[in-house]
């Protein structure tokens, strides 16, 4: 079976998090046989359905990572950060016909959550890989 390729769209904000949920997710996407062609690293949750479409546009990545941390604050805006990036993402899986996952902590929780979920990017990582080993599967019947 040939190399799984994937792209990744990072969030720079509460880098201290995210940044440990890209390593682990690069770490995770190497143990289990995949290669990471394709990394943007945008400044927000938000920002991040754009870079994806980027990447789906413009490479032959089999899925995409997204990689984020949206800490509430003392207003509903981690709940619109959050709740708009995650279908837009969902919209480009759709779209483009490729798995599109979400690493993507929170809203509604606290720097000490976030910190607790870091291990979200390695799920995300084998979300996408199961994903597309499964519909290729699908595809070859």
């Amino acid at each position: 079976m040939e190399k799984i390729k994937l792209g990744m769209v990072v969030a720079e904000f509460n880098r201290d998090i995210t940044y440990m949920m890209e390593i682990l997710a690069r770490e995770h996407a190497e143990f289990l046989g995949a290669e990471i062609t394709d990394i943007i690293r945008v400044p927000g949750t938000f920002d991040v359905p754009i870079a994806v479409k980027k990447i789906l546009e413009n490479s032959d990545v089999d899925g995409v990572v997204t990689i984020g941390c949206v800490i509430e604050g003392e207003t509903e805006h981690d709940e619109v950060v959050a709740q708009h990036a995650a279908r837009k993402i969902m919209d480009l899986s759709l779209e483009y016909n490729k798995p599109v996952t979400l690493g993507i902590s929170g809203p509604g929780m606290g720097r000490i959550a976030a910190h607790q979920r870091v291990d979200y990017a390695k799920r995300a990582v084998e979300a996408v890989i199961k994903l597309v080993r499964r519909l290729k599967e699908y595809e070859s019947k």
